[in-house]
């Protein structure tokens, strides 16, 4: 049977019930990519005689004798399609993953750069992206140019492409599993059908003697070491409270057994002639009942080696502390508000699933290629593990098809190195969307009671918070987003009397794990409704009332105690945050309000430490090649982050050459040093810096090789583009590696510098429904403290994507539990990830700072949009009905039942 791809007729035999997206990834069509396949999120959006179709969903038979177009048939990164170059100009795009299946739908559209954005909306509302918040898309198919080409001079604070961008909207750029290696074998897991349960047995004979099944792996294959599946440069940050494969189950989904086959069909099938007994345990799905006497213990089998506060009382961690006399202020106080705030389970819903492709090299030394944030961290841990030298053990990613935090987590690559190590083949494990909603890890659901107080003039006296966060079944990252959800949302206010306690509790729930902002929003989203209330309860603007109260370069930083030395203001921009925000929304330039419709206006304020505590390095090479290029090894992953792009700019912009002369070698534990990871955004911040130090150290190698073949001093001598300028003499730089004996290479670390703190304030104006609930965003702004910026359109991308998420996770997104430990959305469809008709656009506003401690004055600024905004949201609602909603989502059905009393 034919199918015409990309206009070439090839043989096809479709599989009783196969798709064609894997009959196109069957023949090595990888643009082709798997989101969900479900139809829900359009990645693998190809053209069947010119239509759009989901290939997931479209049956690969129906392919036979018609022409299938991938977007690598719609051009090359040579001879581009209109579409796709638009796409590279505005900068349509962060991960990338979507962007191919984006790239198709647009394609199809008439008279594109005129199209409304309400019909643009309608009209990719099939495809999802989850990283840009769709004004760069939007852009894309309007022709709008938001890059440029930097061909001279600085290339820092310039809009720069990203060098990947041809390859990505062509398909050409390479993800996680867009290999197959010979042999290629496939892992599937059984989980467990109980919340908590001790497995008594497991007969294998059945699943083993199927034909295509390679290897049955249970608990007794399982290396008796106890680990975290959290990544954190001291891994004694989480404790040890997990195996590769465990005889107790503590949540539902969670590993019985894996089975490796020929095909993951096989292997699906072994799973399912798996015979297993059972005893039920005894479960807790509440995590205040969860730390009463008599309640079901989680993990009672652990001792102290595991670094849990109290597994009598399923206690992960606590925190106590303050300063002052909180209960003196309140009874002194002019006005108090008290409140319970809970925050919901939320995915990360990155469209590139988890997955991992292991083999042995031809020197025997285990391979691993894995969608991951931290490829060093793995490494280190596989080796933990496994008992493996560092030096035996490879960890890489490609592009990584986004993160938010959930892939700063050993998911599949210990079940990948088990099976590799045992058969000695090369092993493929991937998870599906469903596994994303149900075994994956989510963000922290948090119970937070905030009792906030001040005078008359507006002062704040008090401020206190009591948290509880459920870390569900295992404690991966549960210490760490209590300790800073309780940080720097605390620490922003200056106020005289603090208090602080929290806990994380074990229950059998679907563990919870790192996401975006990491505890941050949920505890913001608390303080800033409070924050927002007392203000208005003393009669005084929510933007003066936070002028009065945050925190200003001298003050001391407080929470639960005073942060350490490295915590910092290298430099401060959150007034100036607070007048652009303020100044946009008197200027209201957003839409109008439906007639009848109740108005509203809310703000919140966020602050975030740049580089996460308790040590992240970075180790960076570059090197001088032959032809005048430069060669840069670093370990920071890309997975929409743009680092990539920035780190070119810091190379180009010190080497006097042209972004096109730098070649990024990165996240490769083989060619870089060593790096922390792509997580708490440290990619400019921590690896930009340790990459400034190797450049300036280059530069200055280059200009002496030249002094000292000229003679002269090495600061006559001026490095440019082509080589070396010596008063009126020059030197090549292929003659500078010459003389250089063939090798100049530099290094630079980040050197452990201090943390300085980053700003974000938001404002909206909405308008409510009161007959349904329905609330519409009139006008969305968010102001940013991001040190000098060092892509302008790459940075505001950051932003909207952030803010994006932070409307998806305030009004729609909940990951919904049964209460007996079942998740009930378990799919993109049943979940509702924001579409673009579900997305206005946001103003974006950068203060004027200048950063100390960052690369060219730069900071952080990919977690942080997201933790204003759902407060600012709530507060705008607050604003409009006049009730407070206390929980997250604001679903249309909680706003109505606000209204209705």
């Amino acid at each position: 049977m034919l199918v015409g791809i990309n206009g070439t007729p090839t043989e096809c035999s479709p599989r009783p019930g196969q798709c064609l997206r894997t009959l196109l990834r069957d023949h090595a069509h990888f643009e082709v990519k798997k989101g969900c396949d479900a139809g829900d999120c359009g990645a693998c959006s190809v053209l069947v005689d010119g239509e759009p179709v989901h290939s997931c969903i479209f049956p690969a038979f129906r392919a036979v004798d018609r022409q299938v177009t991938t977007v690598a048939g719609l051009g090359t990164p040579e001879d581009l399609h209109p579409v796709q170059r638009r796409f590279v100009e505005a900068g349509g795009f962060q991960c990338g993953f979507c962007t191919a299946g984006m790239v198709v739908t647009a394609s199809t559209l008439d008279d594109e750069t005129d199209l409304p954005r309400d019909d643009l909306a309608q009209k990719l509302k099939g495809n999802l992206c989850r990283c840009t918040g769709y004004r760069s898309i939007a852009d894309a198919v309007h022709g709008v140019v938001n890059t440029e080409k930097v061909t001279d001079g600085p290339s820092s604070g310039r809009s720069l492409s990203a060098p990947a961008a041809t390859r990505i909207v062509t398909g050409t750029e390479d993800y996680t599993l867009d290999i197959t290696p010979a042999g290629l074998l496939h892992a599937s897991v059984l989980g467990s059908p109980h919340p908590h349960a001790r497995v008594v047995s497991i007969d294998t004979s059945v699943a083993e003697a199927l034909p295509g099944v390679r290897l049955v792996l249970t608990s007794a294959d399982s290396p008796d070491r106890l680990f975290s599946t959290a990544r954190h440069e001291q891994r004694t940050d989480d404790p040890d409270d997990t195996r590769v494969i465990d005889t107790v189950m503590r949540f539902k989904g969670q590993r019985v057994a894996v089975v490796v086959g020929e095909t993951l069909a096989d292997a699906e099938a072994g799973c399912r002639a798996l015979v297993v007994e059972y005893e039920v345990l005894p479960a807790v799905f509440d995590p205040a009942a969860a730390s009463l006497p008599g309640a079901p213990l989680v993990h009672a089998d652990k001792g102290q080696e595991s670094r849990i506060a109290d597994p009598s009382r399923n206690l992960v961690a606590e925190l106590h502390g303050g300063t002052g006399d909180v209960d003196a202020a309140v009874a002194d106080a002019d006005a108090v508000v008290t409140g319970r705030f809970t925050t919901q389970r939320i995915q990360h819903v990155h469209l590139e699933t988890h997955g991992t492709i292991g083999w042995m090299d031809d020197s025997g030394r285990l391979t691993l290629r894995t969608s991951t944030q931290v490829p060093f961290l793995v490494r280190n841990e596989i080796c933990e593990i496994f008992g493996l030298r560092p030096d035996r053990v490879r960890v890489f990613t490609a592009r990584v098809g986004g993160g938010f935090g959930g892939k700063q987590e050993l998911l599949t690559e210990d079940i990948v190195a088990l099976a590799v190590l045992r058969t000695g083949s090369p092993v493929q494990f991937e998870f599906t969307r469903g596994d994303e909603f149900t075994v994956s890890p989510c963000r922290h659901p948090f119970q937070v009671d905030v009792t906030v107080a001040g005078t008359a003039d507006g002062v704040l006296t008090a401020l206190a918070v009591d948290v509880v966060t459920d870390a569900g079944a295992y404690g991966n990252h549960s210490p760490g987003v209590m300790f800073h959800g309780c940080g720097e949302s605390v620490a922003v206010y200056r106020c005289a009397n603090k208090r602080v306690d929290a806990k994380s509790v074990y229950t059998n729930n679907i563990p919870s794990g790192a996401f975006r902002g990491y505890g941050l929003g949920q505890v913001i989203f608390a303080v800033e409704s409070a924050i927002d209330d007392l203000a208005r309860d003393l009669d005084i603007d929510p933007f003066e009332f936070r002028r009065r109260n945050v925190v200003v370069p001298g003050d001391p930083l407080v929470a639960a105690h005073v942060e350490g030395d490295d915590l910092m203001f290298g430099s401060y921009g959150l007034d100036q945050c607070l007048d652009l925000a303020e100044r946009a929304l008197r200027e209201g330039n957003g839409v109008g309000a439906p007639p009848g419709w109740k108005v509203g206006e809310g703000m919140a304020i966020a602050m975030i430490a740049t580089i996460p505590p308790r040590g992240h390095f970075a180790e960076v090479t570059v090197s001088l090649g032959r032809e005048g290029t430069y060669e840069i090894g670093i370990g920071t992953a890309e997975f929409g982050n743009g680092t990539t792009t920035v780190h070119t700019q810091i190379a180009a912009t010190e080497l006097a050459t042209s972004p096109d002369r730098i070649v990024v070698r990165q996240s490769d534990t083989d060619s870089a040093t060593y790096d922390t990871g792509a997580f708490g955004s440290a990619g400019t911040v921590v690896a930009g810096k340790a990459l400034l130090a190797a450049v300036l150290l280059l530069s200055e190698r280059i200009r002496g090789v030249a002094a000292s073949a000229f003679g002269v001093a090495p600061e006559a001598c001026i490095l440019g583009p082509e080589g070396v300028h010596c008063e009126d003499r020059f030197m090549s730089l292929p003659d500078v590696l010459a003389d250089a004996g063939g090798t100049l290479t530099a290094s630079g670390d980040s050197g452990g510098v201090p943390r300085s703190l980053a700003f974000n304030v938001h404002a909206f104006r909405v308008a409510v429904e009161e007959s349904t609930g329905t609330v519409r965003i009139l006008q969305s702004i968010q102001s940013a403290d991001a040190g000098t910026v060092m892509n302008p359109q790459q940075c505001r991308g950051q932003v909207e994507g952030g803010v994006a998420q932070g409307i998806g996770s305030a009004l729609y997104e909940e990951i919904q539990t049964d209460g007996a430990g079942t998740v009930v959305t378990d799919s993109i469809r049943s979940y509702h990830v924001p579409q673009f008709a579900d997305i206005p656009p946001t103003e974006v506003y950068f203060a004027d700072t200048y950063d100390q401690l960052g690369p060219f004055g730069a900071k952080s600024m990919s977690e942080s949009p997201y933790n204003p905004v759902a407060p600012a949201l709530a507060n705008a609602i607050k604003d409009a009905i006049g009730s407070r909603l206390h929980a997250l989502p604001l679903s249309s059905d909680r706003v109505w039942r606000s209204l209705d009393g």
